[in-house]
């Protein structure tokens, strides 16, 4: 069985999705509707602006939907799971009908609205860690780490850091402030880290720097409804599938806050049948991801970029 994926923040680059508007009318109209919606030219953007101004979180978390909302659409697609990585929950979401594509556009837009907010009021970043197990990632960060939830708010000269994302095995994600990760970094590289990239994104996102993201944030959920999905969704939190609303909207909210599973989440659909995945958006980067989970499954591309 084929299962759908779709990318998240990061994936994003100049000129994204230029080819796909000139050379496909079905993906040019959703191009111009997504701008109707919004209220601005996101095309232009997408396509002229530079990898700095994609690289806000307000503007590359919509151009990535719009992208992979835009080939998903033109493909006519009828998919039996999928899943997606942190923002690409959204554009599975939509892809099945579990969300209107306006409303689809405006939580992302509150969502990059609030965890732009929530990171200049906890400033941050991210890196990904190649080259050690996932028991070895936590235990440094968690002896580096000196705030929780209760503390947050008193984090001044504190170490924080905290797994964010499971990538693939051997590819953590970390996340914290300037001095967690630095402090992190050096622990890591003397256990044998192979490499410690940091990534194009603007926060610490998928912990609890981004708790003012998710207070802020669920006032826009709750007034949007989730529709029974097409097909089960496989969430980031827990990396099991989901089809009642209720039960997605509240994965949605605790999303902001957790880490993505994402090596788990690719291991339970291989455990449930799936065994062919197919790519929906920028880039390869889950290809490549799902890949060094397991070697033995089939990874496509899109026929639209074959």
């Amino acid at each position: 069985m084929k299962a759908y994926v779709f990318p998240g923040q990061g994936s994003q680059y100049p000129g994204m999705g230029y080819d796909l508007y000139k050379n496909n009318k079905k993906a040019s109209e959703i191009f111009k509707e997504c701008n109707d919606i919004l209220k601005f030219d996101l095309t232009e953007i997408m396509f002229s602006g530079n990898e700095e101004e994609l690289k806000s979180t307000n503007i590359s978390q919509l151009a990535i939907f719009t992208h992979s909302y835009a080939i998903f659409k033109s493909l006519n697609l009828k998919p039996t799971a999928v899943a997606g990585h942190s923002l690409g929950e959204y554009s599975a979401l939509a892809a099945i009908d579990a969300i209107e594509l306006s409303d689809c556009l405006n939580l992302i837009k509150e969502r990059a609205l609030a965890m732009k907010e929530a990171s200049n009021i906890n400033p941050g970043k991210m890196a990904a860690v190649i080259g050690l197990s996932n028991e070895k990632v936590g235990s440094i960060c968690k002896n580096i780490n000196q705030v929780n939830e209760s503390n947050l708010t008193e984090k001044l000269n504190k170490s924080i850091v905290f797994t964010a994302n499971y990538n693939c095995p051997g590819q953590i994600v970390i996340a914290g402030n300037d001095l967690g990760i630095k402090m992190a970094t050096e622990e890591l590289k003397k256990e044998g880290a192979r490499r410690i990239v940091e990534l194009k994104v603007s926060g610490a996102f998928h912990t609890i720097m981004m708790m003012p993201a998710k207070e802020r944030f669920k006032k826009k959920l709750d007034e949007v409804i989730i529709n029974k999905p097409s097909c089960p969704i496989y969430q980031n939190v827990d990396a099991k599938p989901s089809s009642n609303p209720k039960e997605i909207k509240i994965k949605l909210l605790k999303q902001l806050v957790s880490p993505v599973y994402w090596t788990q989440t690719i291991q339970n659909m291989i455990s449930d049948g799936y065994d062919s995945f197919e790519e929906i958006g920028p880039g390869k980067v889950l290809k490549g991801l799902i890949g060094r989970i397991d070697k033995n499954v089939n990874i496509l591309s899109p026929p639209l970029f074959n």
